[in-house]
């Protein structure tokens, strides 16, 4: 059996930014959606609050410290943090910058640009944008050469020697295949042997082979949107239940909507392997209602117990994947506001913690 390599998503969305408080009041960070939250129907797990890491400021490097060592504790190899760029601007950076230039800590570390357009979304008006792309050859070639010295790291997570960049929305980019070419091309003047280029399966216009567009692999998100759709029918009576709590509420906007977790899990597990290399993800949970008015999703019924058993099966079927590097990505370390975090949490405990290292040492094992 392989011994994998699990690598959480982390948000750095935990300290106050200027376009943050101009945008949704000052001192704001994700935290406030995190206490703001409310239960939308009987049973709701709502809100998620943080246990024994508190209410932490990512600007503390004592914090930063005291969630690499929790997570190497429990068996996590490396964090992925969410990357910022609109044509030069960088959102968010401090925490990851200073990870950088501290040398601390030094848990194993890779990227991934999250290239959406920020939008008033979560106040329920998607049409506003606040930070837009403009995706461009230039912008291409100055994105990759600013990240150069993250990838010469020796913490940084590699693949054959080649620094491993993940771009969460790739149907976004005009020209995806321009863009790895001029990334490869700037790695290399720069004296690395090549980049490691995944792609994200975040949405159904982003599953793609991606050899196609001269990427390496692509990631299995979770929860897989295109997978939930499937689902829908076989939850009528929580939906409805849902529509007739909130038509009145929100009329003609779309409701929320909640999913059985196990069945996500059992319907990821028989999936079909795509002919491409593609990476596994499993979620220890999901519920984004609190950043959304409406059109949130809710995976009901989570439980540590559960969650150990789909990594348990994932990772049993990474021996068929054919993977240069035993990779598993978790969704996510802090996404609190998500409520997908293996962060302790006031009901759960570190019990999320404990199934990742009893399933990873038994993979080992």
């Amino acid at each position: 059996m392989v011994s994998p390599k699990a690598i959480a998503f982390y948000l750095p969305q935990y300290h106050p930014i200027p376009e943050n408080d101009a945008w949704w009041g000052k001192g704001f960070t994700e935290w406030r959606n995190v206490v703001n939250a409310r239960r939308r129907f009987s049973g709701h797990y709502q809100p998620h609050l943080p246990s024994e890491l508190g209410f932490y400021d990512l600007r503390l490097p004592e914090a930063r410290e005291a969630q690499a060592k929790l997570a190497s504790q429990f068996g996590i190899h490396g964090f992925c943090y969410y990357h910022y760029w609109f044509n030069g601007r960088r959102i968010l950076e401090r925490p990851f910058q200073e990870v950088f230039e501290l040398g601390k800590p030094s848990l194993p570390f890779c990227l991934c640009w999250a290239n959406e357009n920020w939008s008033r979304r979560w106040d329920g008006s998607e049409d506003e944008i606040l930070l837009r792309q403009d995706y461009h050859e230039e912008d291409d070639i100055a994105h990759i050469q600013s990240l150069i010295p993250c990838f010469s790291d020796p913490r940084y997570i590699r693949i054959d020697d080649k620094p491993v960049f993940l771009v969460y929305k790739i149907s976004d980019l005009p020209n995806p295949r321009r863009t790895a070419a001029q990334w490869r091309s700037v790695a290399k003047n720069n004296g690395l042997k090549d980049l490691y280029l995944i792609l994200v399966e975040s949405r159904e216009n982003n599953i793609i082979d991606p050899r196609i567009i001269g990427f390496d692999a692509s990631l299995e998100f979770q929860p897989c949107w295109p997978i939930l759709d499937t689902l829908v029918p076989k939850t009528p009576s929580l939906r409805e239940r849902l529509i007739g709590k909130w038509q009145n509420e929100s009329p003609g906007k779309k409701v929320h909507h909640v999913f059985d977790y196990d069945s996500l899990c059992h319907a990821a597990l028989a999936r079909p392997l795509p002919s491409y290399l593609r990476f596994p993800c499993v979620t220890p949970s999901w519920d984004n209602t609190a950043r959304r008015k409406w059109g949130g999703v809710v995976l009901e019924n989570s439980t540590p117990e559960l969650y150990g058993d789909w990594l348990d099966k994932t990772i049993a079927r990474m021996e068929t994947m054919r993977l240069p590097e035993p990779l598993i990505f978790i969704n996510a370390w802090n996404e609190w506001a998500e409520g997908n975090h293996l962060e302790p949490d006031q009901r759960w405990g570190t019990g999320y913690l404990e199934q990742t290292l009893r399933a990873l040492q038994g993979a080992g094992g």
